[in-house]
């Protein structure tokens, strides 16, 4: 039975997605301050700035995050194999992470001036290239827990510990009126500490050895994991290009505009990326363990979950993203609603497809997400270059949109003509035909009435008790549903008897 994976998974996903609403709570306040503190052309560097230091940080990770965490979920019984793993990594990731850092040092007056035309971003570049050695460090400490399916040190350090640093540090830049220098050093210093404290708590694992069995369980290591460098790296030019390319062909204005937008985007992958971080090694265990018809079912009642949990952040940024932006941002700022929904609806098209990408790593196919993840780059780049000159940052979020539809089209395809796993069950689509009933119910009434803001909590409110209503009265509910109940009953220590009795009755 796939239960007990099932509610690994939802443990896991719990965990993780407590670190989500942690980081939304304490990142939001301080994504506010930082956007209230700077005008949008400053705005617009720090992101160029952050998405630089992304590439910058992506490269000599060498694919080792998701490497790590399926060859640790491999061998977990083997622990000179665990201690070799971990040992390889150490060792070139600190290597690879002072190499990359002297390189952006090195590189930040021609980035700043030969590709982007403006000498302002050298100095960010400097500042964060300060930065890579640590968050490379934290990563893959946190990456090696992953593997062990501690997935709350995440959560403790990423997710609490640095957006603790970094919003006392931006409070305290806000409060005493201090100059846009000042938030780059908060960036920098909230990566250092984190990383610090990080280094004592693990001190008992990081224990590195270097021998020839280090070296060829490295050798190993890095044959399954250097495919994904190249995901990782085009991944990162796909979530990337639309910021760099508005900040070549436009004005660091728009760069700031639309990347409120992505901020906002952003929050509508949460449930999907805090269920991801834990479905890797679980699904790989699976699979090993029971094949790919277990694995398709625990697919298929994960992703009607996650498509549950997701849609009422999709429905309030499509419907009403002016409201979000001008309540969130200020006024300056509702000029980006366009660029939101457009994001908004690609972002969503992958959550309604699942966790596919990570799929097809456990059952093997890094050479097909690499071929995938390679076309997707071309064709956004393409895109973007044709769009954001004439059409700015809705330019930029067609592109984005474009390139993800096709993706996870392919991902999705590929995935099912491997191994058979889709999420298109009969009780997952009625979930989605329910909720675009509701969608476009509210998009009517919008049409006549002018909607404020504390109407928002009014609509939310009658899609979620619709939803749930038709959900029961369509028999869309699986017996897994169950299992995974019983998981989040366990873990929040509710009792929710009324609750599975009811879905019983109509299951």
């Amino acid at each position: 039975m796939p239960s007990v994976y099932l509610k690994k998974i939802v443990k896991g996903t719990g965990i993780i997605f407590v670190g989500s609403l942690i980081t939304i709570l304490l990142g939001f306040p301080s994504k506010i301050l930082v956007v209230r503190s700077l005008s949008q052309a400053d705005y617009g560097i720090f992101s160029l700035a952050l998405v630089v230091l992304g590439i910058f940080t992506t490269l000599p990770m060498l694919g080792l995050s998701e490497g790590i965490t399926r060859q640790l979920a491999y061998y977990k019984d083997s622990k000179q194999k665990i201690g070799e793993i971990i040992s390889f990594s150490l060792i070139i990731i600190l290597i690879s992470g002072i190499i990359s850092s002297i390189l952006l040092y090195v590189l930040s007056d021609t980035i700043s001036v030969m590709v982007f035309k403006n000498p302002s971003l050298s100095e960010p570049l400097k500042i964060f290239s300060l930065v890579i050695p640590f968050a490379l460090i934290t990563n893959i400490i946190i990456f090696i827990f992953r593997g062990f399916g501690k997935v709350e040190v995440k959560v403790y350090f990423q997710d609490i510990l640095y957006k603790v640093f970094f919003i006392t540090f931006v409070v305290v830049v806000f409060v005493k009126g201090l100059s846009f220098k000042g938030i780059l050093y908060s960036v920098a210093a909230s990566y250092i500490i984190t990383t610090l404290v990080l280094i004592f708590y693990s001190s008992d694992i990081l224990k590195v050895s270097i021998n020839k069995k280090v070296f060829y369980t490295g050798i190993e290591l890095l044959k399954f994991s250097l495919p994904l460098l190249l995901v990782g790296m085009l991944g990162m030019i796909i979530s990337g290009t639309d910021t760099l390319m508005l900040g070549y062909f436009r004005t660091p204005q728009e760069v700031g505009q639309y990347n409120v937008a992505r901020s906002l985007a952003s929050l509508i992958p949460m449930f999907i990326g805090s269920a991801a971080y834990i479905y890797l090694p679980v699904a790989s265990q699976l699979y090993s363990e029971k094949g790919p018809k277990e694995l398709a079912r625990t697919y298929q009642i994960i992703t009607k979950w996650l498509f549950s949990g997701t849609f009422p952040i999709f429905l309030i940024l499509l419907v009403f993203p002016s409201i979000v932006l001008s309540t969130l941002f200020g006024s300056s700022y509702i000029s980006a609603s366009i660029a939101l929904q457009i994001l908004a609806i690609g972002l969503m098209f992958h959550v309604v497809n699942g966790l596919n990408g990570l799929s097809l790593i456990v059952i093997g196919k890094t050479k097909i997400i690499t071929i995938i993840t390679f076309f997707t780059m071309v064709l956004n780049v393409i895109l973007n270059f044709a769009l954001i000159p004439q059409f700015g940052i809705v330019g930029a979020s067609i592109a984005f949109f474009s390139s993800f539809m096709f993706s996870n089209i392919f991902a999705s395809l590929v995935l099912y003509q491997f191994s058979g796993i889709h999420p298109f069950t009969k009780n997952y689509l009625k979930p989605i035909g329910i909720s675009l009933l509701f969608l476009g119910l509210v998009y009517i009434i919008t049409r006549f009435i002018v909607v404020k803001l504390w109407m928002l909590p009014i609509f939310l409110a009658g899609y979620l008790a619709g939803y749930v209503m038709l959900l029961l009265v369509t028999r869309s509910f699986d017996r897994e549903d169950i299992d995974l109940l019983l998981a989040i009953e366990k873990r929040v220590g509710i009792d929710l008897s009324p609750i599975k009795k009811l879905i019983k009755r109509f299951i």
